[in-house]
């Protein structure tokens, strides 16, 4: 594979994976209801995720920052609907 495509590879997989959590992201958001939302295994996927996105700038992968900071961006809106509607 060429190294173009091995990129395309993997900002295809980081879209994908990413943008599984818009649904529930856009649920919260249109419902307000976060009971079933778990405030520490969003907090700690939302520490992994930053720390993933770190990761990702340090060796200049951009697939892996383009993932998650998408996905960081969605969590953490996630996160911040669970502290405001409990």
């Amino acid at each position: 594979m060429s190294p173009a495509s091995i990129e395309l590879l993997g900002f295809t997989a980081a879209a994908l994976t990413s943008l599984c959590w818009l649904p529930q992201a856009w649920r919260t958001i249109r419902t307000r209801d976060t009971k079933a939302i778990s405030l520490w295994t969003q907090s700690l996927f939302a520490a992994g995720t930053a720390l993933w996105l770190t990761y990702g700038l340090q060796i200049g992968s951009w697939p892996v920052v383009f993932a998650n900071a998408m996905t960081l961006c969605l969590v953490l809106l996630i996160l911040s609907m669970k502290l405001r509607f409990g």
